[in-house]
């Protein structure tokens, strides 16, 4: 009998068009055994996915939109958090 877990993945793009570059990535995986090591920052140069596009056509199912940043006059070059995250699911069989 097989068994479904749940994978979050969640990809900052360059911009909020779904075909946008990949920028920064986290993936969670609630596959692997307890106490295996879960992905770490810098584990890798490249991403994941290219883009969301390319994340969904494989399967992922998108489960939050990014809601688009405010730019308040004379803010506008400021840095902060990164304002592209969508956050992906997909449930994946365990033997």
């Amino acid at each position: 009998m097989s068994v479904l877990r749940q994978q979050i993945l969640i990809l900052h793009a360059a911009d909020p068009d779904l075909e946008s570059r990949t920028v920064a990535w986290a993936l969670y995986d609630g596959a692997k055994p307890k106490g295996e090591l879960q992905m770490q920052t810098g584990d890798s140069d490249v991403p994941p996915y290219e883009s969301v596009l390319d994340a969904m056509r494989d399967g992922w199912n998108v489960m939050q939109l990014p809601a688009l940043p405010v730019f308040i006059g004379g803010h506008e070059h400021e840095q902060g958090h990164l304002p592209y995250e969508y956050v992906l699911e997909r449930k994946v069989e365990v033997q």
